[in-house]
């Protein structure tokens, strides 16, 4: 059940760090923040704004508050598939994967091809380079790095999904780091000090705030149908290597987003940074990490949390710790019997699921949020 942990910020987390209640109640403190901030249960600690916050704005937006990944998101499909159907590895999907889900920092399809799902999208507000063009192209369809992943997971009836973790790449991160530069060097020629630079802000009416909103939905956009690419392809090769099955439903919904709502009978701005929009009916789904399960939800509408649930589980520990704290060993220990990236376990360490809160208590913390449909447990994971 939700706490008032700080003037202004009301949380969901029975595990949180005095730091993360201290950076959210910095945001909260912003003078065009017209109700509380809603902590959700897998808060922690982010640049500018915290992780798993919803954040209700008029008159103003904070770019870093959506986040330098714009439209960061999950992909979710049932099948009919059963566990019976799959082979006793899947091993024989790894390179499958590897070659038409491309991952890593900057990587991109070594051929790279248009689609209409691309072109339907439009075209931002901010001119792009030549370089930038083709990064739109060549990214479309990929993971990205860091949290990102592809999973094929079982439920509780042993029925099939696939599950893909990823947002607007290089693309998202350029677009919304300009803005939020551009955010900056407007405070300091407004002679504007915040209590944390990177809560610099946009006003509405002006063109460096309709610039923004125009590439934040165009990056949006981008990331929903990479998604959907990306889901596609995944369910084909799954079936592939099978030899057959039937898509029955996908749930692609953001989690680095903000869009205009009406709440508490104002109309404003809700960023969620690491958060869902949980409205009732709305499904979604929320990973654990690696070696843990996953959920997948449908919203109860709770107006307290501005119709919002967590994303994930949430980080105990930041990459560089979990790099000196936890090994390698430990980590394929926890992946168990699943197929996955083992020969790089040493480089994914930061993705241990120790590195993450429990996703357990998440789930219980948030009871007034969501209803979960299914429980997903994996039997594949290839990582970014």
């Amino acid at each position: 059940m939700p706490q008032r942990v700080a003037p202004g910020l009301i949380s969901w987390a029975s595990d949180i760090e005095p730091g993360t209640i201290e950076q959210a109640a910095r945001a909260a403190r912003l003078p065009f923040v017209p109700g509380h901030v809603a902590l959700m249960p897998d808060a922690h600690v982010g640049m500018g704004a915290t992780v798993g916050s919803v954040i209700p704005t008029q008159g103003a937006i904070i770019p870093s508050a959506v986040g330098v990944d714009i439209g960061c998101g999950m992909v979710a499909t049932e099948t009919d598939l059963t566990a019976a159907d799959l082979p006793d590895t899947l091993a024989a999907l790894m390179p499958l994967i590897e070659q038409r889900i491309p991952a890593g920092v900057g990587q991109g399809h070594d051929d790279p091809s248009t689609d209409a799902s691309l072109q339907a999208i439009g075209t931002p507000s901010t001119s792009l380079t030549g370089k930038q063009e083709h990064t739109v192209i060549a990214q479309f369809g990929t993971l990205g790095s860091g949290n990102h992943f592809v999973e094929v997971c079982l439920d509780e009836r042993d029925h099939v999904w696939t599950v893909l973790h990823s947002g607007s790449r290089g693309i998202g991160n350029q677009l919304a780091t300009k803005h939020i530069s551009q955010a900056k060097q407007l405070m300091k020629q407004w002679f504007i000090e915040l209590e944390d630079p990177d809560l610099a802000y946009l006003v509405q009416g002006t063109p460096h705030f309709t610039a923004y909103i125009e590439d934040m939905l165009w990056a949006q956009r981008y990331a929903m149908a990479s998604r959907a690419r990306m889901a596609e392809v995944l369910v084909a090769s799954l079936f592939q290597v099978v030899g057959h099955g039937s898509a029955l439903r996908t749930i692609n919904a953001h989690h680095n987003f903000t869009q205009m709502e009406r709440h508490h009978g104002r109309d404003m701005w809700i960023t969620r940074k690491g958060a869902i929009k949980a409205a009732s009916g709305d499904e979604g789904i929320i990973p654990g990490s690696m070696g843990t399960r996953s959920y997948i939800v449908t919203g109860l509408g709770n107006t307290a949390s501005y119709n919002s649930c967590s994303h994930g589980a949430g980080r105990r520990m930041s990459r560089t710790e979990a790099r000196k704290k936890l090994t390698a060993a430990s980590l394929a220990e926890a992946m168990g019997d699943r197929t996955w990236n083992a020969d790089r376990a040493g480089a994914l360490v930061d993705e241990h699921p120790e590195a993450y809160k429990s996703i357990d208590q998440v789930m219980d913390d948030q009871k007034d949020l969501v209803t979960v449909q299914h429980t997903l447990r994996q039997v594949f994971n290839y990582k970014g």
